[in-house]
């Protein structure tokens, strides 16, 4: 297993959602946000990605983290707004990965019904 999966429960990505938060990433490189950002996606359990919008790197980091699947027993939860399936790639919609479960959401409560059904007894 890869290092940091399966360790106890950190979500470093919670300063995401600080005030300041376009502040502090416009003082952090390219290469420090691409090192950074790795480093989270090679330590996580799960991956949770929202794939309601058009988002390179999301799909990016979807597929890094399936590609190691296999050997690190990293999860995918993908998830998009129903209402928004005629915008969204077929290649999400579609996934059909072992290590993927993908969602509609409609309406948010659904979302939110899946979180604790999903994540309440630990990983998925």
């Amino acid at each position: 297993m890869a290092p940091g999966v399966g360790s106890p429960r950190v979500r470093p990505t919670t300063c995401l959602l600080a005030d300041d938060v376009e502040a502090a990433e416009a003082r952090l490189s390219e290469e420090e946000v691409f090192r950074r950002d790795m480093d989270w996606l090679s330590r996580c359990e799960v991956l949770v990605a929202e794939a309601s919008g058009s988002s390179y790197g999301v799909g990016f980091e979807v597929g890094f983290v399936l590609g190691r699947a296999a050997s690190t027993g990293q999860r995918v939860v993908l998830l998009y707004e129903a209402a928004r399936r005629h915008a969204i790639s077929r290649l999400i919609i579609g996934n059909g990965h072992d290590a993927c479960t993908t969602f509609a959401y409609a309406p948010i409560e659904d979302l939110m019904a899946l979180i604790d059904r999903r994540f309440a007894s630990g990983p998925i």
